[in-house]
């Protein structure tokens, strides 16, 4: 059996199907079809530089910028997508949205500034059970398809801390305050950093990562994430 006849037989056997409309995907598609990538619900924040996502820090912390990739809501499909990519272990899935996320980022003077890419870490005991930090991998696609430089052993959280979910958001800021630290603050100093996570709702755990960069540098901050509610 020769190569092409054995990867058909897999195709039949084991089909790639989008992780949101399970239909399956033609040769050049991953993870996510055309149609369900294209119908994305996306924000635009990134060319709005007074957007909800920005306001959340308003009084809180002094970013930059602030934008999230697409809207999503309970139930919705687009929810999967999260819901794969941080719990299924679809840590692929995660560079591949990251890249077409980066694609807007680079149409925005702002966000096309950036120096440095930084995923929000997770503390090492919660990443070796999870086997990843679904952030990296968002941030990864980001900093490839934008080609800046992925930064990933600098910002640490050395305090591990309950879960988020449920929250009030002044119990969530208790929940983060303090747990993050610089390893090596000149490697950030003078740089355009750029914060990545999955999601943002209050932006307590993303204030305090970008507290922690402010107070430790002369560095400037922006924030990213792939989804808000």
């Amino acid at each position: 059996m020769n190569f092409s006849s054995l990867n058909y037989l897999t195709e039949l056997l084991f089909p790639r199907l989008c992780v949101i409309c399970d239909d399956k995907l033609i040769e050049q598609e991953r993870w996510i079809c055309l149609h369900c990538l294209h119908h994305i619900p996306r924000t635009n924040h990134h060319l709005i530089a007074d957007n909800p996502v920005a306001q959340l820090f308003y009084g809180r912390v002094p970013i930059e910028f602030a934008t999230s990739f697409f809207y999503f809501s309970k139930g919705s499909k687009y929810q999967t997508l999260l819901h794969n990519l941080k719990y299924k272990g679809m840590k692929e899935l995660g560079e591949e949205i990251g890249k077409h996320f980066g694609i807007d980022l680079m149409r925005s003077p702002e966000f096309s500034s950036v120096d440095v890419i930084c995923p929000v870490p997770l503390h090492p005991q919660k990443e070796k059970k999870r086997g990843y930090n679904q952030s990296w991998w968002i941030a990864s696609g980001i900093a490839r398809q934008m080609q800046k430089e992925l930064s990933d052993d600098n910002l640490k959280r050395i305090t591990a801390t309950e879960t988020q979910t449920r929250k009030t958001r002044f119990e969530r800021w208790q929940n983060v305050e303090g747990i993050f630290e610089l390893t090596n603050p000149e490697a950030f100093s003078g740089k355009h950093i750029l914060l990545v996570d999955d999601v943002v709702t209050t932006g307590s755990t993303l204030e305090a990562c970008a507290h922690t960069v402010l107070s430790k540098t002369d560095a400037r901050v922006s924030i990213a994430t792939l989804a808000t509610a």
